[in-house]
C-alpha cells in the first residue's frame, strides 16, 4: 500500500512537472496546452526475447466466474515489487483496458491490477459477456521495461 501511494505521488509529480515547464504560474488552466513531451524517467533493460504470456485460459476461451488465470514469463526472473535486480520484474494484468503509457508507473485500479507480491496466478470475478485481458511486466516500481514486456491482449466469453 505504502509503494502504491508512493508511485501515485511519483506519477503525480512527473505530470506537474512537465505541465508546469517554464511556466511561472503552476495552475493550470483549461485554455492551456498540454505539453506532449514525456518527463525523463528511467526504464529499466529487459532483453529483447523476454516474453510474458497467459499459461490459461486461451484466447477465445469460455469459461466461468470466478475465472484462474496462469501467467507464464520467459527470459526474465518474477519478483516481488521493490526488488531492483536486472532482467527482474513482476507481473499486471490489464482488463478490458489498453496498455499503459508506457512512461509514467503502471496505474492501479480496476483495470490494472498489481501483483507486487510477485505472483504468478490469480482468480479474476470477472461479470458475464466478453472481456480483455493483457499481461505486462513491470519492474521494482511498476514502471514498464526497455523495451516494454506485455502479451498479445486475449479475449474471453464468461458464462
Amino acid at each position: 500500500m505504502i509503494i502504491k501511494n508512493y508511485l501515485l505521488v511519483l506519477a503525480s509529480l512527473f505530470m506537474l512537472a512537465a505541465c508546469n515547464q517554464n511556466n511561472e504560474n503552476p495552475q493550470i488552466s483549461v485554455a492551456e496546452e498540454v505539453p506532449t513531451s514525456a518527463p525523463m524517467i528511467k526504464r529499466n533493460k529487459a532483453p529483447e526475447n523476454a516474453d510474458v504470456y497467459f499459461i490459461s485460459p486461451t484466447a477465445n476461451a469460455m469459461v466461468t466466474s470466478p475465472v484462474e488465470v496462469k501467467f507464464g514469463v520467459k527470459n526474465m526472473e518474477i519478483v516481488p515489487s521493490g526488488q531492483n535486480s536486472p532482467l527482474t520484474g513482476h507481473h499486471h494484468i490489464i482488463i478490458n483496458a489498453n496498455l499503459p503509457n508506457m512512461n509514467f508507473p503502471i496505474p492501479a485500479n480496476e483495470n490494472y491490477v498489481h501483483f507486487g507480491d510477485g505472483s504468478t496466478e490469480t482468480v479474476l470475478n470477472l461479470s458475464q459477456g466478453e472481456h480483455t485481458l493483457q499481461l505486462i511486466l513491470g519492474d521494482y516500481l511498476h514502471v514498464p521495461h526497455s523495451p516494454p514486456v506485455y502479451s498479445e491482449q486475449i479475449t474471453i466469453t464468461v458464462k
